[in-house]
């Protein structure tokens, strides 16, 4: 349905990321009324330029070190190369069927999808191209772009931002990612499956660095294990365009010099020119302030997902959106702990994480409080038969419940739903340690961690 005549509506959303169309859909869901306005694609980043097609990108780069090294499984294969056309197209057509599945969800009558460029004119209106759409309740979910660093200019060809790295028709010979963080170490993944040389520059003292720091070493040891290069404590000064690529310079003026450089230093919030200061909104970096209900302060204006200080995850965004629509709706929904949201970098070996790291949980509640326990995945059957290599790690308030849990290795992504359960719960080691675990399975390795955390270790490998 569409209506491109402005109108009144119980909810006038700006922005169609996974924020905004969560938000549209739980409220149709309650009977409310909703205009839903995008510049740009229904599914924001994450489906078009970010979380979907990097991942396709990546499980790519995994079927090709699979076929690289079958022969360990007793399979002869030979990895020929990588046609970048055929990812492409496999990565594509995932987000197109994805994108043809919301866009349907989207079409009824309770929404009014409007294609444009919208800006917050009034406490209760957005214009779109000269239309206005007024309504009793407005949210903001316009999203967030990729970030670069002072003097540093993306150029979209030899220094190329998340999105252009996505649309590459090759393999760079060879690539320079600044930043280590979930973008960094993802791509840095990708290319050095896809047999490129990767070279990682962080400012920070390591890899991965809002992670525990045990799950940063492991990650680290990982990466020089499969040869890629990273220098960590090494804050970045300048970049030149060399006759076949670029040329960075970092602290102390050591050179690295690859065909591109990427640059993967975070992700800003879209806030800039929308209207937002204008109406009295309060903004921070960039950022718009709310308080925990995702209220701005100002009239009947709410905000989502990555404009809200916090995690920019997409999840938590979808969460948010569905969270502001049952608020708007009367239903009083719980607030959203942000500890309490999973956490995943699917990069090799991959990280997947819940709640406090041990230093925070230490910083928290005091040292002598904390139990930390790591169970090595060299004790789970599953991840034998799959020649992965990591742990588990938990961290608990002594006598009291899980506050952390934090993995690495191949697919541990997977096991993150059972963490978040334990976790925002408030469960027990002991309670967790009387659940039943399938075997064999990798879920096997966070219900050992949690018999040995209670004090009855089986399966335990230091």
């Amino acid at each position: 349905m569409s209506q491109p005549n402005g109108g009144n509506f119980d909810i006038v959303i700006l922005g169609a990321g996974s924020g905004g169309y969560a938000a549209a859909l739980r409220a149709a869901e309650l009977d409310l009324s909703v205009a839903l306005i995008d510049k740009a694609e229904l599914g924001g980043t994450c489906l078009h330029r970010g979380c979907i097609p990097t991942k396709a990108l990546l499980h790519a780069a995994e079927i090709a070190d699979q076929t690289r090294e079958s022969e360990q499984f007793g399979v002869k294969a030979d990895l020929v190369g990588i046609d970048m056309a055929g990812v492409n197209a496999y990565k594509d057509g995932v987000v197109s069927r994805l994108y043809k599945g919301l866009t349907g969800l989207l079409k009824q009558d309770k929404i009014t999808i409007v294609a444009g460029e919208g800006k917050l004119v009034g406490k209760d209106t957005v214009e779109v191209n000269g239309r206005r759409y007024t309504g009793r309740n407005v949210i903001l979910a316009t999203g967030s772009y990729s970030r670069t660093i002072p003097g540093l200019e993306i150029d979209g060809t030899r220094v190329i931002a998340s999105e252009h790295a996505l649309k590459l028709d090759r393999v760079p010979s060879s690539a320079i990612v600044l930043g280590g963080g979930v973008i960094g170490v993802e791509f840095a993944s990708v290319w050095k499956s896809f047999g490129a040389d990767v070279t990682i520059i962080e400012a920070l003292p390591r890899l991965v660095a809002a992670e525990d720091e045990e799950i940063s070493k492991a990650v680290e040891r990982a990466f020089r294990k499969r040869k890629i290069n990273f220098k960590v404590g090494k804050p970045f000064e300048k970049v030149e365009h060399t006759e076949n690529g670029v040329r960075a310079t970092i602290a102390g003026g050591e050179t690295v010099e690859a065909e591109v450089l990427l640059v993967a230093v975070g992700r800003g919030p879209t806030t800039a020119n929308l209207g937002y200061e204008e109406q009295g909104i309060t903004i921070d970096r960039g950022f718009v302030i709310t308080n925990e209900r995702l209220h701005t302060g100002v009239g009947n204006i709410y905000a989502v997902g990555d404009i809200v200080p916090g995690l920019q995850l997409a999840h938590r965004g979808f969460q948010q959106g569905i969270f502001v629509a049952e608020e708007i709706a009367g239903r009083n929904p719980a607030p959203i702990d942000e500890a309490g949201i999973p956490r995943v970098t699917y990069c090799d070996p991959e990280v997947a994480s819940m709640g406090l790291t041990e230093a925070k949980a230490k910083e928290k509640y005091g040292a002598d409080k904390i139990t930390s326990y790591n169970y090595n995945l060299g004790g789970n059957g599953k991840s034998q038969i799959l020649k992965t290599a990591g742990f588990v790690k938990l961290v608990r308030l002594n006598d009291g419940p899980v506050l952390g849990v934090h993995m690495v290795g191949a697919r541990m992504g997977e096991l993150v739903g059972e963490a978040q359960l334990i976790y925002n719960w408030e469960a027990f080691p002991e309670e967790v340690a009387q659940l039943v675990h399938a075997h064999p399975t990798q879920n096997e390795a966070l219900g050992e961690a949690f018999l040995a955390l209670a004090g009855k270790p089986l399966h335990a490998h230091s």
